[in-house]
């Protein structure tokens, strides 16, 4: 029995090793525009989860465990998907900068037949970055492909003055929802480790 982890990003990819699990990568390809339009006005924490479900329902691995996960920022009341522009992020660094937001990190966990859907919240506490800084690392690319146009554990954690809730789900994937899901299922985290 294996990790799936239904998601091309490299972030989550890295907890799940630091973690001492080699997942299985298998990207989902979902139409996450689609999935937002149908939702319509619904909740932030009813978005990110219906997107994390989409994911994981996208890969088949029977007799594994699949980890789908998605990522937004709730700024200002409203949910921030990935900048993928220079240009984008500059404006949104120009928007977030000093300012306090939520990370919402969908995930869904399928095993059996069945699974366990959990959206974590973690407060995050901007910095008040220079416009020299902020378009320094727009220029990076590192933020582009990032909820929320930054990166905790590399070049954005300078402009992260604090956050308060789970550090692993502003990354990318909270450790302590996938334990909590393997063990509704009957499993332990250690069977997954590496040795």
């Amino acid at each position: 029995m294996r990790i799936v982890l239904a998601s091309q990003s490299p972030s989550r990819a890295s907890i799940l090793r630091g973690a001492g699990i080699e997942p299985v990568l298998h990207p989902a390809h979902v139409d996450e525009e689609a999935i937002r339009a149908r939702l319509g006005h619904a909740a932030p924490d009813v978005v990110v989860a219906e997107l994390a479900q989409a994911k994981a329902a996208a890969v088949d691995y029977p007799d594994d465990v699949v980890i789908g996960g998605d990522s937004m920022l709730l700024l200002d009341g409203e949910l921030q998907g990935k900048p993928h522009t220079v240009e984008a992020t500059i404006e949104r660094w120009n928007a977030q900068a000093g300012k306090t937001a939520e990370l919402l990190t969908g995930h869904c966990v399928r095993f059996g037949g069945r699974e366990v859907v959990e959206t974590s919240r973690t407060t995050v506490h901007f910095a008040a970055a220079t416009e020299e800084d902020i378009r320094a690392y727009a220029a990076t690319g590192e933020p582009l492909e990032c909820a929320g146009a930054f990166t905790l554990e590399a070049l954005g954690g300078w402009f992260i003055d604090r956050i308060e809730g789970d550090p692993s789900s502003v990354i990318g994937l909270s450790l302590p929802v996938v334990r909590r899901a393997l063990y509704d299922f009957g499993l332990s985290v250690s069977q997954f480790w590496d040795n």
